[in-house]
């Protein structure tokens, strides 16, 4: 039971997020607590890992403050640059590499894990 109470639990309230906006915060994914990204598009909510592919350090600066360059988002500890569409790094030392999406919905106002708790590749 209560791994269903974990993929149900809320990530943020979805009105707390401006518009293009990015946040850290914590889940728990295959038993595991790990550091997720959320990034709201208008009405879309994408969220990865907080793991660069590169070398498995986190991409936030200080805890949930992340660099944004053109619209990209950047790794702080080697440069590595990723769309927010889909998380592919398209320059740095990862080029090619994804982000580990995270599969997320809006309930009742509510930004939660959607589906099961383990992450998509």
């Amino acid at each position: 039971m209560a791994e269903k109470e974990d993929v149900r639990a809320s990530l943020s309230h979805a009105s707390a997020l401006p518009e293009g906006g990015f946040v850290a915060v914590e889940a728990i994914i295959d038993g595991e607590y790990e550091s997720i990204i959320l990034h709201r598009d208008g009405d879309d909510w994408r969220a990865w890992l907080n793991v660069c592919p590169h070398a498995g350090r986190r991409l936030d600066y200080l805890p949930g403050k992340f660099l944004i360059d053109k619209g990209l988002l950047v790794c702080a500890a080697h440069g590595a640059q990723f769309r927010t569409t889909d998380g592919e790094c398209v320059a740095g030392p990862c080029r090619g590499s994804h982000l580990r999406a995270v599969a997320v919905e809006v309930a009742d106002g509510e930004v939660v894990l959607s589906g099961s708790s383990a992450p998509r590749t």
